[in-house]
């Protein structure tokens, strides 16, 4: 919608994180008055690389400080909340429960019952995932199915998700969820992960490593993409049909691990790289991906990005990044 975020006050949590970073950037070109939520400096973010850290207020803390939370969206006067903050990463979840339950979960109930006390919030998008249907026998999923998390980091999302309809259903809150497939895009610098670790590795001429057998399949899906589906439920998140539904934004179409790994290789200057196979991943699901139809009909939203043309953009943010600090062959 034309000029709907000019001047409009927003709230990013997760906000120097991979997809926060670049909605972040979105919001600012839009001319939102953005303010992030800020636990940790990461001094390699894309949004302290851009310098787009310096053009949007700054509230340090934890997510679990419900007094922070109340402050900031009562001093600010926030109108629209994009809850992104948590911890992503499945292995960590693994070893670590206590804190990635800690943070996904009851950092989610708590900004809500914050949002929930404070009249100026006309809605909140809240960052499910595809990891919150666990493993389903029925593929792609859709928003229809059962929400079976297993596993720490996929119990995690299904509790967010679920909090977040009971806010909007029990208390009339504007929420709106998403449930994106597996973001990939420059500014991802968790290592462990395929595509980021991949292209480290494969940029460097080193043998990329594949914790899988290879043959899991996911959907990928460009983080520009991610950030329309994220702006367009916001913009009308509080219309019947749309406040209080999970969305899912992916290509509807799925990838398994080698064949994202060969893509990589086959357009960067190493075509002869072969890559390691470690057959090591325990308690991760086998095959995942999205159905995005509800998306499109609904909101209007379609990826924009092919794996190759998304993979494209994503090298060439890398080749940037590691020449920048000093680590293109580190």
């Amino acid at each position: 919608m034309a000029n709907f975020w000019r001047d409009r006050r927003v709230f990013v949590t997760g906000c120097t994180g991979f997809l926060g970073s670049w909605l972040t950037r979105a919001l600012l070109a839009l001319g939102a008055d953005v303010v992030g939520l800020v636990r940790d400096r990461v001094p390699h973010s894309e949004l302290e690389r851009s310098g787009n850290i310096h053009r949007i207020t700054l509230v340090h803390g934890d997510l679990c400080d419900y007094a922070l939370l109340n402050r900031t969206l009562a001093e600010y006067e926030i109108d629209t909340v994009f809850h992104l903050a948590a911890q992503t990463i499945v292995g960590i979840a693994n070893r670590a429960p206590l804190s990635t339950f800690e943070t996904n979960v009851r950092g989610a109930w708590m900004l809500l019952e914050a949002a929930r006390h404070n009249p100026t919030v006309r809605g909140v998008v809240l960052a499910s995932s595809e990891k919150a249907y666990g493993d389903q026998h029925a593929l792609p999923y859709h928003e229809g199915l059962p929400l079976q998390g297993r596993h720490p980091y996929d119990v995690s999302k299904s509790c967010v998700d679920l909090i977040g309809q009971t806010y909007a259903h029990t208390y009339h809150l504007p929420v709106g969820i998403t449930r994106c497939s597996n973001l990939y895009g420059g500014g991802d610098l968790n290592w462990n992960r395929l595509l980021p670790g991949t292209i480290r590795s494969v940029l460097r001429g080193e043998r990329p490593l594949i914790r899988s057998d290879g043959s899991f399949k996911r959907d990928y899906m460009f983080v520009d993409d991610a950030v329309q589906g994220y702006l367009l439920l916001a913009e009308r998140v509080t219309e019947p049909g749309i406040c209080g539904e999970p969305f899912n934004f992916g290509l509807g179409r799925p990838f398994t691990a080698l064949e994202v790994v060969e893509t990589i290789i086959r357009v960067s200057d190493h075509p002869d790289l072969e890559p390691i196979i470690l057959n090591e991943v325990k308690n991760e699901i086998r095959d995942e991906y999205l159905s995005p139809a509800k998306a499109r009909e609904v909101l209007g939203w379609e990826a924009q990005h092919t794996l190759p043309q998304g993979l494209s953009k994503t090298m060439a943010w890398y080749r940037a990044f590691l020449l920048e600090t000093g680590a293109a062959h580190a």
